[in-house]
């Protein structure tokens, strides 16, 4: 196939089959690729850079180096814990053993799990902003006129 490089599941390089699994594994490539902004193959880079999955082996998910793979551009506009729990997913997506990766179905359901919790998160944080918010609107009214205490 042409213009698969990068993105081809080693059973399809062995065997030149493709199967339901080889789409997961290209799935957990494209994952990688948002995550980090970056391409499977970009030869402009220094050599250990050049290949996307060789490279973002070097900064496992539970190490305090993951957050370097994240897309730069992104500028903390984004949740480290999600970032995390899609690269967890992608990693599983790219299982070598082809049985043992997660079914699309399964893939999409933990995406949809991401975007709740990450929605969850949004709501709490929302809420304890405005709670934040809201002492700093009566500590300042307090300050200008102490009357309001009585």
């Amino acid at each position: 196939m042409v213009g698969t490089y990068g993105y081809a599941a080693p059973e399809y390089v062995e065997t030149g089959h493709l199967t339901i699994h080889s789409d997961v594994w290209s799935f957990g490539v494209v994952l990688y690729e948002i995550l980090t902004g970056r391409r499977t193959l970009e030869r402009n880079r220094p050599v250990i850079e050049q290949k996307l999955l060789d490279w973002v082996k070097q900064f496992p998910v539970d190490s305090k180096r993951f957050s370097m793979i994240i897309d730069p551009r992104l500028i903390n506009e984004y949740s480290f814990n999600a970032a995390k729990q899609i690269a967890k997913l992608a990693d599983s997506c790219l299982n070598k053993n082809a049985k043992e990766r997660p079914t699309m179905t399964q893939v999409v359901e933990r995406l949809k799990q991401i975007i709740q919790d990450l929605e969850g998160e949004n709501t709490s944080t929302n809420r304890n902003a405005e709670s934040s918010q809201s002492s700093l609107s009566r500590r300042k009214q307090n300050k200008v006129c102490p009357c309001v205490l009585s």
